[in-house]
Formats: C-alpha cells, sequence, structure tokens
C-alpha cells in the first residue's frame, strides 16, 4: 500500500513504506529446514561447464574432471531402495567399496562452493534424495531433529554436500564427525568444503590434512582435492563502494520495492532474539536491504550471528545498501586474527559484492 512519505530533510516522496527485519520472527517447522537443504539461489543454474578454469591454474580444470566423474559413479548407490535403510531389522545392504567422499581443499574464493553445487545437480537422483547444505545449517538441522531423527532422514540420501566446513568448535566438528561416520556406513556420499583465508596460505589456512586428522575415521572415506586459484570476487572488479549517506539509504528503501529498512545496531540486537536457523526464514520475499549506522560490531557473539544473516543474504543474493562505517571495518583487528577469522574474512567479502549489487537502487 503506497502512501506518500517524508522521508527526512527532503521533500515527501510517494513510495511504499519498506520493510524491516527487526519487526520480523519467523518460525521455521523442521520440516522445511529438511527441504530447503538443496544449493541455494544463487546457484540454481551453476553446473560444471558455466565453471571457467583460470588457465593458469590447471587443479581447477582436474578437478572438474574429478568430480563430474564422482558425480557419474553416484547413479547406482541406494538404486535398489537399500539408502531406505531397514532400521527396525533386517540386513543393511553393505555401502560401496572406495572413496565415498571428496574434500575441496583450496583457496579463499576459488569457486569451491560453484563446484560443490556442480556436484550436487550433476548427481543422478531426485531433489529429495540429495541434500546441500552449510556446516551451520547441518549442526542446525541436528539441533531441530535430535541425532537420531537426523540420522535416519538423511541416510537415504546418495549424497550430502557440506559447505564451508568448520573446526573452530570442538563441540560442533565431534557432532558433525559422528554424524557422517553413521551416513557413511548407511552408505551416503559425502562432499565438503572449507574457506581459506585471503592472503594467508600456509597460515591458519584449513588444509586437508587438518581436515582429515579431525574427521579422524572417515579420512579414509575422502578424497582430498587441492584447487588453486585467486578470489574471483576480486578479478578485476571494481572496489567496493564507499558507504552512502542516511538520507541515500532511507530514500533507496522507500523507492525499492519489497526493501527492508533498518538502524544497524538494532538489527543486532533483533538478531540475537532470533535463532540463526531462522535467517533465511528472515529474509522471505526482501529484495534488498538497507541498513543504516553501520558500525563495528560489540563482541564475537554478535559477530558470528551477523556471518550468518551475510551467508544468508549472499545465498540469495540480497543487495545491501549501507550508510555509516564500511563493511570492512565491521570486525576488530583482535576478531581478525582469531580463531574465528576464517568467518569474518569470508562476510566481509561476501557483504563487499552485495555492496556492489546494491550500488544501482541509489538515484545518480
Amino acid at each position: 500500500m503506497s502512501s506518500s512519505t517524508a522521508v527526512p530533510g527532503s521533500s515527501p516522496i510517494a513510495e511504499t513504506a519498506p520493510l524491516s527485519l527487526c519487526a520480523l520472527e519467523p518460525h521455521v517447522p523442521a520440516d522445511r529446514l529438511v527441504a530447503e537443504m538443496v544449493p541455494p539461489p544463487r546457484f540454481d543454474s551453476v553446473r560444471f561447464d558455466t565453471y571457467v578454469p583460470d588457465p593458469n591454474q590447471p587443479s581447477q580444470t582436474e578437478a572438474v574432471k574429478v568430480l563430474a566423474d564422482f558425480a557419474a559413479g553416484l547413479g547406482g548407490a541406494h538404486a535398489s531402495g537399500a539408502g531406505k535403510r531397514k532400521w527396525f531389522g533386517g540386513k543393511k545392504a553393505a555401502a560401496p567399496a572406495g572413496p565415498r567422499g571428496v574434500y575441496l581443499d583450496g583457496g579463499y574464493g576459488v569457486g569451491k562452493t560453484h563446484l560443490l553445487a556442480s556436484l550436487w545437480h550433476a548427481t543422478p537422483a531426485a531433489p529429495s534424495l540429495k541434500a546441500f547444505g552449510t556446516f551451520v545449517e547441518l549442526t542446525n538441522l541436528v539441533g531441530a531433529l535430535g541425532f537420531q531423527q537426523t540420522v535416519r532422514t538423511l541416510s537415504g540420501h546418495r549424497l550430502l554436500c557440506i559447505d564451508e566446513f568448520e573446526l573452530d568448535d570442538p563441540g560442533d566438528t565431534v557432532l558433525v564427525s559422528s554424524l557422517l561416520s553413521r551416513l557413511v556406513e548407511a552408505g551416503v556420499a559425502l562432499a565438503a568444503t572449507s574457506n581459506t583465508l585471503p592472503g594467508k596460505l600456509g597460515e591458519g589456512r584449513f588444509a586437508s590434512a587438518d581436515f582429515l586428522r579431525e574427521i579422524q575415521g572417515l579420512s579414509s572415506h575422502f578424497r582430498p582435492l587441492r584447487i588453486d586459484g585467486e578470489d574471483y570476487r576480486h578479478r578485476g572488479l571494481p572496489e567496493a563502494p564507499p558507504p552512502y549517506s542516511e538520507e541515500q539509504v532511507t530514500r533507496a528503501a522507500y523507492a525499492t520495492e519489497g526493501a527492508s529498512l533498518d538502524d544497524f545496531p538494532a538489527l543486532l540486537d533483533h538478531l540475537a532474539r532470533v535463532h540463526p536457523s531462522r535467517y533465511g526464514a528472515l529474509t522471505d520475499g526482501i529484495r534488498a536491504v538497507c541498513l543504516t549506522e553501520v558500525q563495528p560490531v560489540p563482541d564475537q557473539s554478535t559477530a558470528l550471528r551477523l556471518v550468518v544473516l551475510a551467508d544468508r543474504l549472499y545465498d540469495r543474493e540480497v543487495p545491501v545498501l549501507a550508510s555509516g562505517m564500511p563493511f570492512d571495518r565491521l570486525f576488530s583487528e583482535d576478531m581478525l586474527n582469531g580463531g574465528y577469522r576464517k568467518k569474518y574474512f569470508r562476510a566481509i567479502s561476501r557483504l563487499t559484492a552485495l555492496a556492489r549489487d546494491a550500488k544501482g537502487l541509489v538515484a545518480q
């Protein structure tokens, strides 16, 4: 419904009042969490043939071939219905021999998620028999369903793809390692990626040795696949635009259908009241996020919640227009040098990309 609205410091404009993320408290049933374990909208149309390998990085071309062959080899998994395990009696079908997983070990922003989503799309199985989610989404699923129900739910799948596998929380690592062990026993194929700090190769990088050591008994089921290259988000792209004025952001929010408008500190407070598993639903129907008074996050718990929101916005390709401080000043030096630094660099990179996408929202 449109109304004549006065934007502070300007003449009235006849536009639709923007939404407020702070006014939304979505409730997400557990079955939706399972149904939404598919590649995010940003990766709906990616395929192996849409991945453009860097000619100077032969490992990228090799990765496409290895993953395409891996996907083709999954066509027989659970083909006889063995995926619907006989939990209440009867003999389980044996899991196929040989490596049943791949681990994409590579630099930050080299297109690992593109390749992981391409693997999901290329695997010859119905979407209901393939699952794709981040490490955080997988732990949220266990929290919503319980461990045993999650095992039962996913054991009939041919493939489970885990993007951005994380080792910074020992409890979550043990939880997911135990879950994957059960799924491997059920014959589910696995694929995983993780992120690397930009400019930090060999220093604090989550490499294949770390991954295989942490999952211990599962290591024989994974083939490490190294992917070298630069962060594609920084290849020939312009620098992130500087923050806009509060008036520009407000006007853009009123002029953009489906936009939200929130004070950044108030949004951070609201995120503390919404479980991170619901952040995706929080952005349902949002076509642009407009934020005023962006400032450094005050503490690590707040920062980690913001990382999850940034991931969900990036997945859905929602542009972010902001006033205040630039996104590369969101996190303190202590945070960027601490144990969660991979997450913070990822959030900065993704928010920067979404800020570039938002340039067109501002009237020139």
